[in-house]
């Protein structure tokens, strides 16, 4: 067993992905395509992990890009999870259309949530249509 200061051992990421958000069955498909899971040991606060999920659905809405669970991802970490040290990970899809972030308990035991954004451009706010 991992003491405080070692690293755990490496999860089953797919076996954690069950349906804690919309994004888990997506996430768990780019895995089994060959998609690369890297898992961070680092141990931010609740806070900071929250306010980093919340700024990433906010800007995500205001220009527009396509998501998956993050607006549930905001949520569980919102209602839940205070005051608690959490782990990170991401899921980069194969063809990299898809990065997704994995939330987990400080042991690294429990996922507790799963977003994923897709890489695409913004539609332009200003763009115009050419006329010919």
């Amino acid at each position: 067993m991992a003491t405080e200061n070692e690293s755990p051992s490496q999860p089953d990421v797919s076996a954690m992905l069950k349906d804690q958000t919309s994004a888990c069955k997506a996430a768990r498909d780019a895995m089994a395509a060959g998609g690369e899971v890297m898992l961070f040991d680092g141990r931010p606060p609740q806070w900071m992990v929250f306010g980093i999920a919340a700024s990433r659905l906010g800007w995500s809405l205001n220009i527009g890009l396509t998501t998956l669970g993050l607006d549930e991802t905001v949520e569980i970490l919102r209602a839940r999870h205070r005051d608690e040290q959490l782990r990170t990970g991401i899921i980069v899809a194969a063809d990299r259309s898809w990065f997704f972030t994995l939330y987990f308990d400080a042991t690294r035991t429990e996922l507790l949530a799963c977003s994923g954004v897709k890489k695409e451009r913004p539609p332009r706010r200003d763009a115009q249509k050419l006329q010919l």
